[in-house]
């Protein structure tokens, strides 16, 4: 009887889980090379020293994680398109981020001109979308941090505003952590920049209501759908990616979605990965009616929603485009010290670069520290020290945006 596999993040593996294979080599690990239960946070703390990922059995796990693990396999089946060459990174974050700046703020400007065009009834001029995206993911070929460590630095502003440039960026993230072409990239940038592009015209009323809406609103909220497919043609957005996450970003893997209440496989790939990118900066996102969760936060919530809401092998994906601990998180560390995660580490993703912002009486560093997890610091014994937990927004009165980091 075949083995009943399943990978997952080292972040994410939860006490009974049976430990069957690692990313590595058992050899130079303290590990059973039989496999074993994961019996205590302690285990998966040391699991985190020598592993990114790890292969859980999940008949010999332990209920619920037996049952939180049941699903396809993602070996049986083609999800994502063949990889092309990897990209890497080929500056550093500091020095591409006055790029990303630039790039960051073409995009703001274009995301208000739209909403007022659009609100305005004008058309807009064809090709200015992609103009505006390409020098963004240009900046994201050549450092996949710097945008990121840019915009966990900068206060956000009107939520549609942001949510438009946050979604082109993550769409394109996304689509180079899988190795997808340039071409395809400067198409996931547009359909996120554009996905919500519709709901300009919608009521004031309607979009910024907090309570549950009725059958008429909620049905016209969702027109909001056709309507950001209507800007996409007045702006000559042809291409095929763009048009299809656009189009089926509120689609739902279990059938639940809108408009078309398509399920599973039958949601093209440019819409579940729409999905799960809307969703995410969704949730990272203050609103009236609610306080955004950290970025680890939201991760979890996607995580568990995984198999029901979004495809289980598009939301693995998508941490480990992220990382565990994305770039911009607040984290403390095992030594108490408090920072912000600044850069990932391929290679070990729990072990990314942070700048230390408090001590570990949480007093201020003056200056602030940047330090490397995976390569160690002159300061701390290689390998000793580790991030304990990732912290809500505004933790010991941290605001990244009045810090002055950059």
């Amino acid at each position: 009887m075949a083995v009943e596999e399943r990978q997952m993040l080292v972040g994410l593996l939860e006490k009974g889980m049976y430990v069957n294979r690692l990313d590595r080599d058992w050899v130079g690990t303290p590990f059973p090379f039989q496999g074993f239960v994961i019996a205590s946070d302690e285990d998966i703390e040391l699991l985190g020293l020598y592993c990114t990922s790890v292969f859980i059995d999940v008949e010999k796990s332990a209920a619920p994680s037996r049952l939180s693990m049941r699903i396809a396999s993602a070996g049986s089946r083609q999800v994502f398109p063949k990889r092309g060459p990897e990209y890497v990174n080929i500056v550093a974050v500091q020095e591409e981020v006055p790029r990303a700046r630039e790039a960051h703020a073409g995009l703001h400007k274009l995301a208000e001109r739209i909403a007022d065009d659009v609100r305005a009834g004008r058309r807009l001029e064809p090709g200015v979308v992609q103009e505006a995206v390409e020098p963004m993911v240009e900046s994201l070929l050549r450092n996949a941090d710097a945008l990121f460590w840019l915009m966990a630095l900068m206060k956000r502003d009107d939520y549609a505003y942001s949510h438009a440039v946050n979604c082109s960026a993550l769409a394109a993230a996304f689509g180079r952590h899988l190795a997808l072409p340039r071409e395809v990239l400067v198409e996931l940038a547009t359909g996120g920049f554009l996905l919500d592009a519709g709901m300009v015209t919608l009521p004031d009323d309607l979009t910024r209501h907090t309570g549950k809406l009725d059958g008429e609103a909620v049905q016209l909220m969702r027109s909001h759908v056709q309507r950001s497919m209507d800007v996409l043609d007045q702006a000559g957005v042809t291409g095929k990616w763009a048009r299809e996450l656009v189009a089926g970003h509120h689609e739902r893997h279990d059938g639940s979605g809108y408009p078309q209440a398509l399920v599973g496989d039958r949601i093209p790939l440019a819409a579940r990965m729409g999905a799960v990118v809307d969703t995410y900066d969704a949730l990272r996102s203050d609103r009236p009616h609610r306080t955004g969760d950290s970025r680890h936060g939201a991760l979890q919530t996607l995580y568990r929603a995984r198999d029901r809401l979004f495809q289980a092998e598009v939301v693995e994906q998508f941490l480990q485009c992220l990382g565990v601990y994305p770039t911009g998180s607040l984290v403390e560390l095992s030594t108490g010290e408090v920072g912000i995660v600044m850069a990932q580490n391929q290679v070990r993703r729990l072990r990314p670069r942070v700048m230390l912002l408090l001590d570990g009486n949480k007093q201020p560093y003056q200056p602030y520290r940047d330090v490397d997890l995976m390569a160690g610091d002159p300061d701390m014994a290689e390998g000793s020290v580790k991030i304990r937990s990732a912290l809500e927004p505004g933790a010991y009165g941290l605001d990244p945006a009045d810090l002055f980091l950059l």
